[in-house]
């Protein structure tokens, strides 16, 4: 019989940094929103939420939209079931590590 695995194992490297932890809490499961409207939620530079954005959406766990509005450039983001999920399980191992599980 194994026995169990503390929750830090299922902790997911993907969102371990503030600014993507931050991303996906905002975004929620059924959340889009532009870039400027993230850039000032989170109150990071444009280089910082370009990278936390390009590294999720290679996980797959955003989907990214380009394209324009009054014919100036606009990047939607949104995560994806996937990135819904994963976040969701992330969060459920800190709890379970913040209640001493």
């Amino acid at each position: 019989m194994t026995p169990p695995q503390h929750p830090l194992h299922r902790l997911n490297p993907a969102f371990q940094t503030p600014v993507r932890f931050s991303l996906m809490a905002a975004l929620g499961p059924a959340t889009e929103a532009d870039f400027a409207t993230l850039r000032e939620l989170l109150d990071v530079g444009d280089s910082q939420l370009s990278k936390a954005i390009a590294h999720l959406e290679g996980e797959g766990y955003l989907q990214v939209t380009k394209g324009y509005v009054a014919n100036r450039p606009r990047t939607w983001v949104a995560a994806s079931k996937t990135g819904t999920k994963a976040f969701a399980d992330h969060v459920a191992a800190l709890r379970e590590i913040a209640g001493g599980a």
